[in-house]
């Protein structure tokens, strides 16, 4: 039915596993408890747009989805019938979604590093052999890397890993959902971009470099698969206060105060006032694209970030 990849060992699959994809697990716990208020909120002020499935018996592939954007991404697509596997090299706190989920038979995790393409070849086969086809895949692992604001200054070393993986993990995703998607005439192929992708100047080098190509890849990728009935699309959102905002930081920085500043600092800075973006209005983005919904939109870069890039933020003539 497909082809099969030799398994990696365990421990090297672990080994793998790069310094800057951990989180500090305070912050995450810290992070987490508003999360959970958001995730109560949304809950009950949008029952009645939930009452209906609109992924029942799909069967989704979420990279990087054991926090943040990806974590509301699996929690959302299961409330809407979706099976899921979880791809993330954060094995604990993978996990612990899975438990708070309740259902160890429609949502699975397996460690996968992004960058390594056998593991994203394996968690395709994964995702296949457990629930019998791969319907949807989100490429949401990524990173923002360190916040040079000095050429002269940047690293190449780290250049390389935002864009390994920011560009090749999702390349990897989407090469390998392919695989599968073409044989069945369908598919829906969607990629976390960011405002980045549409402005410069309010990123790093490298990310915003990095979430460039993933627009670029969209929209070649969506070009070629067409033919097959296979719909390739990406969202970028503006800045949300997760973990991920403060992992750049040494561990002891990475403070509650400090996710505080850098939401302050987003808030401030946005154009549409009085509403904060959550990793949740995210999701809903990422669950429209994936949904039947959305079944003639391909090729799109859906911004999600409340006309902040439809504003010329240079003469803020309405400031």
């Amino acid at each position: 039915m497909h082809a099969k990849v030799p398994l990696m060992k365990e421990n090297q699959r672990k080994k793998a596993t790069a310094e800057h994809h951990t989180f500090d697990k305070e912050i995450y716990k810290q992070v987490t408890r508003k999360t959970e208020k958001v995730h109560t909120t949304m809950s009950s002020s949008s029952t009645a747009s939930n009452s209906i499935p609109r992924l029942l018996g799909k069967v989704a592939l979420v990279t990087g989805g054991a926090n943040g954007i990806g974590e509301s991404i699996v929690r959302l697509f299961h409330t809407h019938g979706a099976k899921i596997c979880i791809a993330d090299v954060q094995d604990n706190l993978g996990k612990q979604v899975i438990e708070s989920l309740g259902d160890e038979t429609n949502v699975q995790f397996l460690h996968c590093d992004v960058t390594i393409e056998d593991d994203v070849s394996h968690a395709v086969d994964f995702a296949v052999a457990k629930f019998g086809t791969l319907d949807i895949i989100v490429n949401n692992a990524g990173i923002s890397g360190s916040p040079c604001s000095d050429i002269r200054n940047v690293d190449l070393t780290e250049f390389d890993k935002v864009f390994s993986i920011n560009v090749k993990g999702v390349f990897h995703g989407m090469k390998h959902a392919a695989r599968i998607m073409i044989p069945n005439k369908k598919g829906s192929i969607i990629s976390l971009a960011s405002v980045a992708s549409a402005l410069g100047g309010i990123g790093p080098h490298a990310y915003t470099g990095s979430k460039h190509a993933v627009v670029g890849l969209t929209k070649n990728v969506a070009a070629e698969l067409g033919k097959h009935g296979i719909r390739v699309n990406c969202v970028s959102p503006y800045g949300i206060a997760t973990a991920l905002a403060v992992a750049h930081l040494p561990e002891d920085e990475r403070t509650e105060d400090a996710m505080a500043g850098f939401r302050n600092f987003v808030a401030n800075n946005a154009n549409l006032q009085g509403v904060e973006l959550t990793t949740d209005d995210v999701a809903n983005a990422v669950l429209f694209l994936a949904s039947d919904d959305a079944r003639y939109i391909s090729g799109d870069n859906l911004i999600v970030d409340g006309g902040f890039t439809s504003v010329n933020h240079s003469l803020r003539v309405f400031r």
